[in-house]
Order: structure tokens, then C-alpha cells, then sequence
């Protein structure tokens, strides 16, 4: 199926059934707290997407939280890898709504 819609999820098995948990958070508004962690908690998301445990993320517009898509098995394992960001652990995420979603459509690269 190739490489699917991210480059770094390359080799991902795509029969893979684990669930997605979409996490809506809510940032500390202290942005030179926020900017110090930034580069621990891109490395973690990182790690995360090349073991195949993020589907997608991506901070909103004005800059008041972010959107997390975790692959795991169960809700507790998606709440582990949220409380093992450097973001959580430096208290950057505030509050957070976690739920299981399910991809009906999704939107494919271009064949170059």
C-alpha cells in the first residue's frame, strides 16, 4: 500500500487494528515554558510516529492547545504515552479530552 499519508510511518504494518484516541489539549499560556520543553516534546512525538503510537498532531491556529492522534490498544495505553510527553511532565498540558476515533475517510499523497 506504500508509504500511507506520512513519510515516517513508512514500514507500518497496515493491517495494524490498534485504535486511534483523538486528544484535544489545552496549553499552559506561558509561552517562554511552552517554547523550553518544545524540542523535548517534537523529539517524543517523533519517537512516537516511528513506532508506529501517532497517528497525527498538530497545534491549533491560535496557539491554545494542540490535537493528538495516539495509536495504542486500549485507553490506558494512549493516556501513558499523553503523561510520558515532556509537554505533561512540565506542565504545559493543562487539560485534555481523549476519545477513541475511528478513520472512515482519509486523504492520500500524490504519487510523485
Amino acid at each position: 500500500l506504500g508509504q500511507g499519508l506520512f513519510p515516517g510511518r513508512a514500514g507500518r504494518r497496515d493491517e495494524r487494528d490498534d485504535m486511534k484516541y483523538a486528544t484535544s489539549i489545552q496549553y499552559l499560556q506561558d509561552a517562554a515554558i511552552v517554547e523550553a520543553h518544545r524540542p523535548a516534546h517534537r523529539a517524543y512525538l517523533t519517537s512516537l510516529l516511528e513506532k508506529g503510537q501517532l497517528f497525527a498532531s498538530g497545534p491549533y491556529a491560535d496557539g491554545s492547545g494542540a490535537l493528538i492522534v495516539y495509536e495504542a490498544d486500549t485507553p490506558d495505553a494512549a493516556e501513558a504515552l499523553l503523561k510520558a510527553d515532556p509537554f505533561h511532565s512540565a506542565g504545559v498540558f493543562l487539560t485534555w479530552t481523549m476519545r477513541p476515533w475511528k478513520v472512515i475517510f482519509q486523504a492520500t499523497p500524490a504519487s510523485v
